[in-house]
Formats: C-alpha cells, structure tokens, sequence
C-alpha cells in the first residue's frame, strides 16, 4: 500500500501537479485500499476536519495577514534603513544588512517567502550595484530568509506545535539562540567575501542619520516586543498575540506611516485568504495521510526497517535531520512536518528526547530543504519575484546550506544553543 501511494504521489509532482493534488490522491488511495471501498469515507472527512480544528492554528492566518501588511507598507523599509545606517560602512556591511534585516523580518512576519519578498526586493539591486554577484545575492536572500523559519513567530513552530502537542511558547522561545547563530555564521561569511572579492563599502552614517533611523524603526521594532513580551509575560497566548500583532499592523500602516489606504484592504486580504486556504488545505489532507499511515502502522515498520529502534538519542537526532532536510529538498516544509513527525514521534518519545529540541531541529531543517536544490519551495518563490533563471538562483547555494547543517550540527552537540532561553523562561 504505502508503495502505491508513493508511486502516485511522485508521478502525479512529476507531471506538475500542485502539492495538495498528489497528497489527497495519494491519501484516498491509501484509505480505499485500507477499508476495501469508499463505504468509509466519512472517517477521512472527520480526520482532515481534525486536522484544522486545533485553535493554535488561527494564528497562522493572522501571522500571514501582519505581515501582507507590513510587507505592502513601510515596516519593512524603516527596519532595512535602521540596519543599513549601522553597519552598511564596514566590509561587507551591505551584505550582513541583508542578513540582520532577514532576521528582523522574521521577528515580524514568521514567514519565509514574506521575507523573500520584503528583504530582497529593495536590497538586490543595491548588492548588484556595489559589485555582488547576482549568484551570491540570490543565495543570500534565499538562506537568510531561512532564520524567519526560526525566529518568533514561526508558522513552521505552530504547525509542529499542533501536531506534536508541543507547548508554541516554549518553541518560539527556543528558535531565538539557533536563528541568532546563523546570522553570525552568514556575517561572517559576508565579510570574507567581500574581502576577497575587494568589495567597495557604504558611506558611513553619521550619528544623526542613526538617530533618525532608529526613531523611524521605533515602531516596527515593537512586533518583536509584543509577541516575545506579551507571551512569556502571561499578557496573551501565541494565538492571542498574532491577533494583536494583525491590529498593530494595520494602525501602523494605515494611520501612523498612512503607507496603504482602505482600498488596499480587498487587495491584502484576498491575498491572505487564498494562501491561508492553501495553507488549511495542506494541514488537512496531511493529518488524514498522517493517520492512514499511522493507521496501516507503516512509520513501526519503516522505522524498524532502519534499526531505529537501536539508535540513542543523537541517532535518533541524524536520522530525524536527514529525513526532513531530504523530503523538502522535494515537498512542501508544512506537509513535510505533517506527514514526518508522526513517523518519528514512537521513536522521539523511546529515547525521551525533549520535543522542543526535535522541534528546532525539524524546523531548522525543513528551512535548509525550503532554499535547496531541486525544488526547494524559496528557490520557486525567488524565481517568480526577482525573474532569475533557476540555476542562477541556486548557484551560489552551498556555503550557506554548509553553514546551514554546521549549525544543525552544534545544536545537536550543544542543546542549549536552542534550549538556554526556554530553561530561562519556563524551568
């Protein structure tokens, strides 16, 4: 059965299909051949609207609506400006801006392709301006959005959150260390590129035109502040504070910068809509695909296939890295969490692995996949927005998937890189 289904699903991705496409076929293959008909129907009806009915799961839609927001607004102009003005004058500083305002993006919006978008689109062309590659600029853009996968909120933390029963708080917290360890490796890298390559530097701003920045950058910087401050301040929930970040965003934008007008609401919403549709969508076959093959106990004999069973933690800790870095290389990041962390949950619990960790790691992961060959979803994404050939855009990729799995790596080896901040807050 679970050959079949395969076989479906790869072909039908293969003749380019929509990712929800193979994955309904694929379930209801699976179902069919299970209760010998149609007859059952109804259990796969209940098990997808399951899979959408997990509250924490509103905060998506509202995580996505903020930051449509903000990206159609100036939020993401003034955070760009305020790093540009403090460290686009030293060596590379064009190229760490891009990296910070990724990270900061991501502090806002919680999305990848959101930062894609808001990041890229104003800083490419001053990178290709000031001599960057257009290789090594895609490169950056792509990876660097991969830290909004980690940094609070998170939608790739909320989905696993909902699927492993694993507190949000404590996963958005913990995603704080690791997102902040790869903004230094990538600095890093930018500096020793551009001093090899003799890259010109930016006029360096005067302390006024710091000054100005920052107080332009002051009110965005308070998304951060009321997601991390109202959470782990007992103010509200993560789902209670997308909301509130939804209300911000719009006095921000409509009645403080007065960037969009009330027009602009059909516009930004359909947008919302359709991508939160597609969103549900995937959750919810993938919680009936999930539990089909939960069901048919397909993940037992996969896993002891693989002597899993043998493995101690670290093992445990490879397999699951490899797994979930080698399924987004090809699928969707959410249907890779749906459908995978299911699989590994007997074996995450066996060897009393904290679930928060796994979480970093899985998230951290599904981010490497999202911006690698072949079909990493972000490559598609800059593809589409910046209109770069395909091997143009994945050319200058494997430094930063390097440094992507190094960091993989040390949070394996050092847990507290990911887990410090989460003892802090609630142990």
């Amino acid at each position: 059965m679970a050959t079949i289904m395969m076989v479906i699903m790869i072909g039908l991705l293969l003749l380019g299909f929509p990712m929800m496409v193979p994955l309904i076929a694929g379930a209801i293959v699976g179902f069919v051949m299970m209760f010998d008909g149609f007859g059952q129907m109804g259990t796969f009806i209940q098990q997808m609207m399951a899979g959408i009915r997990p509250a924490s799961l509103i905060a998506v839609p509202m995580f996505i609506l903020a930051a449509d927001i903000m990206t159609r607004g100036q939020s993401a102009d003034r955070l760009i400006n305020m790093v540009m003005s403090f460290i686009g004058h030293v060596k590379g500083g064009l190229a760490i801006s891009t990296a910070a305002s990724c990270t900061l993006f991501g502090a806002v919006s919680g999305s990848t392709q959101a930062t894609v978008v808001a990041v890229g689109s104003p800083l490419r062309p001053k990178m290709l301006k000031a001599g960057y590659s257009d290789s090594f600029t895609l490169a950056l853009i792509v990876n660097s959005s991969d830290i909004a996968f980690l940094i609070p909120p998170s939608i790739g933390f909320i989905i696993y959150g909902v699927i492993s029963e694993t507190s949000i708080a404590e996963l958005f917290i913990a995603g704080i260390g690791p997102g902040l360890l790869i903004l230094l490796m990538f600095s890093i890298y930018c500096l020793i590129y551009a001093h090899l390559n003799k890259l010109p530097t930016e006029d360096k701003s005067t302390w006024g035109q710091r000054a100005v920045a920052v107080r332009e950058a002051l009110w965005p910087l308070f998304f951060p502040v009321i997601i991390v401050g109202g959470i782990y301040g007992g103010i509200f929930s993560p789902t209670e504070a997308a909301a509130v970040c939804v209300l911000y965003a719009f006095l921000l934008e409509f009645v403080v910068f007065k960037s969009l007008k009330f027009p602009d609401i059909y516009r930004i919403s359909k947008s919302t809509g359709l991508i939160t549709a597609v969103v549900f969508i995937l959750v919810a076959v993938g919680t009936s695909f999930s539990w089909i093959i939960s069901f048919a106990q397909i993940p037992q004999s996969l896993l002891d296939s693989i002597g899993i069973s043998e493995m101690g933690p670290v093992g445990v800790m490879i397999a699951i890295s490899v797994a979930f870095f080698v399924a987004c290389m090809f699928v969707d990041p959410i249907v890779v969490i749906l459908v995978l962390t299911p699989i590994f949950a007997p074996a995450i619990e066996a060897t009393g692995l904290d679930p928060v960790l796994v979480g970093v790691l899985i998230t951290l992961q599904v981010a490497i996949g999202s911006a690698t060959p072949p079909f990493g979803c972000d490559i598609f994404t800059a593809i589409a927005i910046f209109k770069r050939p395909y091997w143009e855009v994945v050319r200058g990729t494997p430094p930063f998937i390097v440094m992507l799995l190094t960091a993989a790596g040390l949070i394996m080896a050092f847990p507290q890189i990911a887990l410090f901040l989460r003892d802090l807050a609630f142990r």
